[in-house]
């Protein structure tokens, strides 16, 4: 197989704003591999919380080039070679390599799997801001979408107003999401809190060590399910986080592509988790990739690339409010 890799920036629309950082563009590696005259596209969306970068996916992608071998329909054989780090590269490979399978034979991704042309909802996010600013966003809304996520975790005692405000501006289901911002001792007073605005869950409320030596605790008296994020990457966190939190997010760029992703929700139902399909600030390919998964899930969080203000890859469908994977041969996207 031929392979190409680059590192590429989308713009976002607007300045995103979660507890840990403020952006205005974010850059992911894209990957072509070719095999038999067809282009295969892959993502990675490196996650700095774990210390992955572009530059480091990239390195990544190119050091192992020679590992892929000439059939892609070889995944589980390929995936193994590859050394297990820099999963938002590995995800890009997994990508690509579905994409190719599905255009070589016709199909798409998610024919391949044997799952549904369907999925949740997606939720819309509402980065970070003061409680007005998120309230006014929140009313403005597009109406095709039917969820939202609330971004928490400023640090400054406004969260529960934040969550009250909203909810003020408007009856849609909401999630919440803390990035890890929430203290310990804080963290039970404020789900109680925001439980009064009917929230449906709250991901991530403490930093991963925290969740790990607190968070049974917080599990058993919250008044609303608990979900983790950055506790839980790959199929062998999932058992772990099943006694401290009530679902896990499962994310491609974490994981490590569609294979694993699959892995970790059947783990989770297995184990009596909710699931939830999340994303990062992507382009259509990686949103293409996890839409073909996303009828196994509970709930869906992909809006990466309607985040950004132009996707290079189209070809994902948003309809009524759902993130449906085109009905074409592979991921169904391609370069703009």
């Amino acid at each position: 197989m031929q392979v190409e890799a680059r590192i590429a920036t989308l713009e976002l629309a607007q300045t995103f704003v979660i507890s840990r950082s403020a952006r205005d563009s974010e850059d992911v590696v894209q990957l072509v591999l070719g095999c038999s005259g067809v282009r295969g596209y892959g993502e990675a969306a490196p996650v700095d919380r774990y210390d992955e970068t572009p530059q480091s996916a990239l390195a990544y992608l190119e050091e192992h080039t020679g590992t892929l071998g000439d059939d892609p329909f070889a995944i589980e054989e390929i995936m193994e070679r590859l050394p297990d780090r820099e999963h938002a590269a590995r995800a890009a490979i997994d990508m690509a390599l579905h994409d190719l399978q599905g255009k070589l034979l016709g199909r798409p991704v998610y024919q391949l799997l044997g799952l549904r042309r369907a999925g949740p909802p997606t939720t819309w996010t509402i980065w970070l801001g003061d409680p007005d600013d998120m309230a006014q966003r929140a009313a403005a809304v597009d109406p095709r979408f039917k969820r939202l996520k609330l971004k928490l975790g400023a640090r400054d005692g406004g969260d529960a107003e934040r969550v009250r405000a909203v909810r003020a501006a408007t009856p849609l289901p909401m999630q919440v999401d803390v990035n890890e911002a929430w203290e310990p001792d804080e963290a039970l007073d404020l789900l109680r809190e925001i439980a009064q605005h009917d929230v449906q869950y709250c991901e991530q409320p403490l930093r991963a060590d925290a969740m790990r030596e607190h968070g049974e605790e917080l599990k058993r008296d919250s008044p609303i399910p608990i979900y983790v994020d950055e506790n839980c990457h790959t199929l062998g966190d999932v058992a772990e986080c099943a006694r401290f939190a009530h679902g896990i997010n499962v994310k491609l760029a974490k994981s490590g592509g569609i294979r694993e992703g699959v892995r970790m929700v059947h783990a989770a139902r297995a184990l009596g988790l909710g699931t939830m399909l999340g994303c990062m600030i992507e382009s259509g390919i990686s949103i293409a990739a996890g839409a073909s998964i996303a009828s196994l899930f509970d709930h869906v969080d992909l809006d990466g690339n309607l985040l950004i203000a132009h996707d290079p890859f189209p070809g994902v469908q948003f309809a009524d409010g759902v993130q449906v994977p085109a009905d074409a041969p592979g991921l169904g996207v391609a370069p703009a």
